[in-house]
């Protein structure tokens, strides 16, 4: 009896992960504005400290978010050699600390600085992720124009940006499914099996040629559908008119994390000094 093999988990973004939370119901400008928080923080303190708070506030907001195993992708193999491959290309840099096995030293800093990189890399994917799966793409074109309305006194057209990103974010997901349904049609239709490497290199070209065009025509199709909606809704106008205003909740999730961010601040200071 054979054994049958799990099919890899998609990657399932800008879909929110059913069900009610408090992270859920944070406004979704607290969420941008803790996303550009932590960027920023370890941007310019990436130490294990900074890393390992922004780690611990991912997992407890994952926790209370209900965020269920199955939501996270499977990791495909050829990313696990490319990891593999950089680590062992890093570790040769070595580098304090040092160790000694058997009287010969090794310098152990190349690969701790590839595994701050790889933590740091993670620890912004998965806020990221986190904040596609606790927030309605409806919720965020509001929200950036509602944080960006300083710079309305610069002239700068913070609600057509507002508008534009909203679009994207709505149409994303759409494009997705149907360029997903386009490449099943096409491994479905019958193939003439090419005698000869030119030959397979044509049939791939052609292949290619046909999904772009279709694509196009797919996009373009969506795009006049969602302009028809749009209009009969009142205009693009209602994508960033969207009263809503931090609550209590999201000025206490700001508070700790700038309490959080502040202390993993100071603790890598006082390690630098001592």
């Amino acid at each position: 009896m054979t054994g049958t093999r799990r099919p890899p988990r998609p990657v399932v973004l800008l879909l929110p992960v059913p069900g009610g939370s408090a992270i859920h119901d944070l406004w979704a400008g607290t969420k941008l504005l803790v996303v550009f928080g932590i960027s920023v923080l370890l941007t310019f303190y990436p130490g294990w400290v900074t890393i390992g708070m922004a780690a611990a506030l991912v997992a407890t907001a994952a926790w209370i978010a209900h965020i269920p195993r199955g939501a996270l992708p499977s990791v495909p193999r050829w990313l696990w050699i490319v990891l593999g491959i950089g680590g062992v290309t890093a570790a040769l840099a070595g580098g304090a600390p040092l160790i000694s096995v058997a009287g010969v030293e090794f310098g152990l800093g190349g690969a701790l600085h590839f595994l701050r990189i790889t933590a740091l890399s993670i620890v912004l994917l998965a806020l990221g992720a986190l904040v596609s799966w606790t927030t309605n793409v409806a919720e965020i074109g509001p929200a950036v124009a509602t944080l960006g309305r300083p710079l309305r006194v610069f002239r700068i057209p913070v609600d057509e940006w507002a508008v534009a990103l909203a679009l994207a974010l709505r149409a994303f997901p759409m494009l997705i499914d149907e360029f997903q349904v386009l490449y099943a049609a096409r491994r479905l239709r019958p193939k003439r099996i090419p005698r000869s490497r030119k030959a397979r290199r044509q049939r791939h070209a052609r292949e290619l040629i046909d999904l772009l065009a279709a694509a196009m025509t797919v996009t373009l199709r969506r795009a006049d559908e969602m302009g028809d909606a749009i209009t009969a809704r009142g205009g693009t106008g209602q994508l960033s008119a969207r009263p809503v205003r931090p609550r209590i909740a999201d000025w206490v999730t700001l508070g700790v994390t700038a309490v959080a961010g502040g202390a993993a601040v100071a603790i890598e200071l006082i390690c630098h000094l001592t």
